[in-house]
């Protein structure tokens, strides 16, 4: 089985995002941002609910999702950057339902399996290469995150990995990015 990999461009991520956005599938582009910059497992993303993330009554969007992660019991809040508002602001007149995935299905958030078809059609229409799949949004988050100076013990917190290897495996380490380390180390 090969391992999901991280969307190691910027550029790629993007177009990702775009591809949905410029197809008006609203759903689509806020799963995407919301998976990329929130770093939630996928199972955990297409649980969140429209009343976790908007305040209807003052019609207002929350500045932090607290929610209870599936796979470890754990707590987890997560602040909502501005790109998440935005795309959730974008959404919100088309929303469907209770969740913020909701499918077509009453009453249900997409599944797993959906969740993984949006991402690899747009993936393939753009043509990125490798394995990309539904964990490859929280393992941008982590590359890109690390590559911006985000100290590593601070990822593994965020990811809630109990060993540093797990979290190392998720940066998506390539010899390129080696490299990039012993040429702008600058000790004389």
């Amino acid at each position: 089985m090969a391992v999901t990999e991280p969307i190691r461009s910027r550029k790629q991520l993007n177009q990702i995002a775009e591809y949905w956005l410029k197809s008006n599938n609203f759903r689509n582009y806020t799963m995407i941002i919301m998976g990329t910059c929130t770093a939630l497992r996928i199972g955990d993303l297409l649980r969140i609910k429209w009343n976790e993330v908007y305040d209807e009554e003052n019609d207002t969007f929350k500045s932090h999702l607290t929610l209870t992660e599936k796979k470890t019991g754990k707590e987890k809040t997560i602040a909502l950057n501005p790109k998440v508002i935005a795309a959730l602001r974008l959404y919100l007149p088309h929303r469907r339902g209770e969740y913020v995935f909701s499918s077509n299905r009453k009453g249900k958030p997409i599944s797993r399996i959906q969740a993984w078809r949006i991402i690899r059609e747009a993936a393939n229409a753009i043509k990125v290469t490798g394995n990309i799949a539904c964990h490859s949004l929280r393992k941008t988050f982590g590359y890109f995150a690390w590559k911006d100076g985000v100290m590593p013990v601070m990822l593994m917190d965020i990811f809630n990995h109990s060993s540093f290897d797990i979290t190392r495996c998720y940066l998506g380490i390539t010899q390129d990015d080696r490299d990039d380390v012993y040429m702008k180390i600058k000790l004389f």
